[in-house]
């Protein structure tokens, strides 16, 4: 047996339905952080060496931020880098 229920609610509604904590100020801050070191980094070295410092999970996490990264160049430049379809 199978059964779906939808629930229509926004993520705050869905967020106190769940008991769990608010942390919008905190990611507000740790955004602001990231924008303001973003916009002084004037080398790709500068940026890696920024996003080792911040990555919550080490090298794992600046892996998934270069992947990231390289994705959306390819993508800016027109490349096929998220154009592989599915295997059925």
């Amino acid at each position: 047996m199978k059964v779906t229920m939808e629930v229509d609610c926004t993520p705050e509604e869905a967020r106190r339905f769940l008991g769990l904590p608010d942390v919008s100020k905190a990611n507000d801050v740790y955004v602001e952080s990231v924008a303001k070191a973003m916009q002084g980094a004037g080398s790709l070295d500068q940026l890696q060496s920024f996003a080792k410092q911040i990555a919550p999970m080490g090298e794992i996490g600046l892996k998934l931020f270069q992947n990231f990264m390289e994705q959306s160049a390819m993508g800016a430049m027109g490349g096929s880098a998220g154009s592989k379809k599915p295997k059925e």
